[in-house]
């Protein structure tokens, strides 16, 4: 079994409606497909969100590193067929982005890290009739996260939106039986704890509750800020403080009486090492694409289990049918998680680029995805009426 090609493709997928948070507005995402073709002609699909203000990428520093990479130094040649998954795992592990000079932060490259992991890895999931989640039985370490699970429960989500729509959110998470919600917070923060009560009132007392404030607070008032928002009894506050703050949470933290998540602080070994040795956090928020892909997602989730910590797995607004279907292996394969987030498909975005729905159901409930590879049929009509342009890759 070899790799043979890479196709890039930057995608521009369309959002059913605008979503705001502290840190950015947006009505559509400017996406890394990567297509992997293997040398039996199966074919693998991977997805990466660039996000500047989370790892300092953009389509087109992704767009540099696909052309540039030496992808054949790392994935080429034939796979070792005695244990193909644990050969591909290997090298993935390895895989590191061609540093450029605009990066900042060790987790540059990681969204296009994560598409051309995620195809690969489809491609020889597929081909060997596998799934993909199966690429955690492979990987050494991964013994005390692995767990069976037939199904993920995701939580509810609430943008920066109006109050009226905002509490109209909340109500219908109430009727359809989800336990977890999160409310973005921090846009406009002198009515955030009026909000924050409201949305507690239509949730209901039983539904845990936590807010994001995206980096949008000064160090010097998460305290206060905090304080006003604990009366709806809020279990979590995720990234208050910018990431070049984020030091400060040290002292901070132990003064809140609610856990600390990281998100846009948390997308490398590095920043997760930082936040064990300082005491930033409580839970890290994993999210694939800014991870660097589902290997080094899974790396960072056994460094808080022995650190300790909790973790969850976070989603990045407007993922497509393909970072959610391996957000759905990863929730259905490793724990405990503190929260899942994703799979909002049919209610976000307007082309998912697969032709099942996998859109979590009633109480925030999605099944476990049972085929081969992500599990999922990508719709390449779909493909081609978002595609910007394209590049191929072939490798020796």
């Amino acid at each position: 079994m070899r790799l043979v090609e890479l196709t890039a493709t930057h995608a521009r997928i369309p959002l059913k409606r605008r979503i705001r948070h502290a840190s950015h507005t947006r009505t559509d995402n400017d996406t890394l497909l990567i297509r992997a073709r293997l040398d039996d002609g199966t074919i693998g699909w991977g997805e990466g969100l660039p996000r500047e203000y989370v790892t300092g990428e953009t389509i087109e520093t992704a767009w540099e590193h696909f052309a540039r990479f030496d992808f054949g130094a790392v994935l080429g040649g034939e796979l070792d067929a005695r244990n193909v998954l644990a050969n591909v795992a290997g090298r993935l592990e390895m895989f590191t982005s061609t540093p450029l000079d605009r990066a900042r932060r060790s987790s540059f490259g990681n969204a296009f890290r994560c598409a051309v992991e995620l195809a690969v890895l489809d491609a020889v999931c597929r081909s060997l009739g596998r799934p993909l989640s199966a690429v955690f039985d492979a990987i050494p370490g991964a013994e005390p996260l692995r767990q069976n699970r037939d199904r993920a429960q995701y939580s509810g989500a609430l943008s920066s939106t109006g109050p009226i729509r905002t509490l109209i959110g909340a109500g219908m998470f109430r009727y359809y039986g989800f336990e977890f919600c999160k409310v973005k917070v921090g846009k406009w923060p002198l009515i955030d704890p009026w909000n924050v009560r409201a949305i507690r009132h239509a949730c209901g007392r039983k539904m845990d509750l936590r807010v994001d404030a995206n980096e949008a607070w000064r160090p010097d008032d998460v305290e206060r800020r905090v304080a006003a928002l604990r009366p709806a009894r809020i279990s979590a506050v995720e990234q208050p403080v910018r990431h070049t703050d984020v030091e400060r949470l040290a002292t901070i933290r132990p003064r809140l009486g609610v856990d600390v998540i990281l998100d846009e602080s948390l997308c490398s070994t590095d920043d997760a090492q930082r936040a064990i040795d300082l005491g930033l956090c409580d839970i890290f928020n994993l999210r694939l694409s800014k991870c660097g892909g589902i290997v080094r997602t899974g790396a960072l989730a056994r460094m808080a289990r022995a650190a300790g910590l909790e973790f969850q797995l976070g989603c990045q607004v407007g993922e497509t049918g393909l970072l959610s279907a391996a957000g759905r292996h990863f929730a259905c394969k490793i724990g405990p998680l503190r929260y899942v987030e994703g799979s909002f498909d049919r209610l976000l975005v307007a082309e998912p680029l697969i032709k099942e729905d996998i859109t979590f159901r009633r109480g925030g409930w999605g099944a476990r995805l049972e085929g081969p590879g992500l599990g999922v049929t990508v719709d390449l009509d779909a493909v081609r009426r978002v595609t910007i342009r394209e590049n191929r890759r072939t490798l020796g």
